[in-house]
């Protein structure tokens, strides 16, 4: 006979204000048809929660956070038997997700602007209260939508690797993609962070020359093992005019025909298109929050022809590309170290904080049962 009264639960980090969070508890529950419930292995702290941490999202002051994890699947829903690349799943098996939806019926879905889908968030910004209440990864459960894609992990990529396809190596994936990186080109990534090192090493592959510049010396040094040429340490070159220059020798005096800000600085992206050549391109995923300005030259941007591409999201299938990326390199770049702290979920808050203050360079949580204070 059932015993119907015991009922496993999760718990879920939720953040009551910028900077203060606490930790709610609920029942797991059983997905719906074509979801997925999977327990949290690791959960990485992308900036964009660093950016929720301190304020700065221009709508999200409260509720769940996480997104960029690595799974097991624990229960499956009604009609789910493979993943979206249709390899057969089941249960235990290690998953990522896509961490937004992706609804394929509003108008941009409709424009095949997927990135873009006006029901992304749908889920991501409700209260822990409301069911299925497993919204973000910064707990021991996530549940997995039936509009998220989700794919199976290869077996030589470790958890630690994993853990930061989605969305690290898949954001900026997409980013050179998008932004038309071709071979034989060089390209400028601003920052060398999650987003920075993953770039570095997809754009090393694509056969790139690969400059970095960062302001945290540790950060530059793993830049290197992740496929820079050149690194530029900005408290050294310490004005921008310097920096234009070691670009300017470094090219030939071509400059760069790609650049990636990375770094969420907005005089990073007025400082950007300086590095580029006329006719070249300029993608801008670092900065996502509204309202944080800059001093920009127009001028100058119009008459060396460059085209801005700004990146949100990206296009679902790319995080299947992104795992068949990691796989094939797997022994070519440090991929399973580049997480230099690790922390359990009760100490989530204390991981954004060193996070936020780059004590740390990519912060992992180890989610375990968290009991009340």
């Amino acid at each position: 006979m059932e015993n119907k009264a015991f009922r496993p639960k999760g718990s879920v980090a939720v953040m009551t204000e910028p900077g203060k969070l606490t930790f709610e508890h609920y029942e797991l529950p059983e997905p719906g048809q074509g979801a997925i419930l999977a327990k949290v292995i690791r959960t990485n702290i992308c900036g964009s929660e660093l950016h929720i941490w301190k304020g700065k999202h221009p709508t999200k002051k409260s509720g769940v956070m996480g997104h960029e994890m690595v799974g097991r699947i624990e229960r499956l829903g009604p009609g789910v038997e493979t993943d979206s690349a249709g390899e057969p799943i089941g249960l235990g098996d290690r998953v990522v997700a896509a961490y937004f939806l992706t609804c394929r019926k509003c108008q941009f879905c409709q424009q095949g602007q997927f990135a873009l889908c006006a029901n992304a968030y749908a889920y991501w910004v409700k209260d822990a209260a409301e069911a299925p209440h497993f919204h973000g990864s910064f707990a021991t459960h996530y549940y997995i939508h039936p509009d998220q894609y989700v794919y199976k992990v290869p077996d030589n990529v470790p958890d630690t690797a994993a853990a930061s396809v989605n969305c690290a190596l898949t954001q900026v994936y997409y980013g050179l993609v998008k932004g038309g990186l071709r071979y034989g080109e060089t390209v400028v990534l601003q920052g060398a962070g999650g987003l920075g090192l993953n770039a570095a090493a997809v754009a090393k592959e694509f056969g790139a020359t690969v400059i970095v510049l960062d302001a945290v010396a540790s950060r530059l040094d793993k830049a290197k093992q992740f496929g820079a040429d050149h690194v530029i340490d900005i408290r050294q070159v310490d004005t921008p005019a310097k920096r234009i220059e070691a670009i300017r020798d470094w090219t030939g005096g071509r400059f760069a025909d790609l650049a990636l800000e990375l770094s969420g600085v907005p005089d990073a992206f007025s400082e950007g298109i300086h590095y580029i050549r006329p006719g070249g391109r300029y993608v801008s995923i670092g900065n996502v929050s509204p309202g944080a300005t800059t001093l920009f030259d127009p001028g100058l941007l119009t008459r060396k022809a460059i085209q801005i591409i700004p990146i949100i999201r990206y296009e679902p299938w790319y995080l299947h590309k992104a795992l068949q990326f990691l796989s094939a390199n797997m022994e070519k770049y440090p991929f399973a170290d580049m997480l230099d702290a690790h922390f359990c979920l009760e100490d989530i808050g204390e991981a954004l904080d060193k996070s936020a203050n780059r004590e740390v360079t990519r912060a992992s949580i180890i989610p375990g049962d968290v009991q009340d204070a």
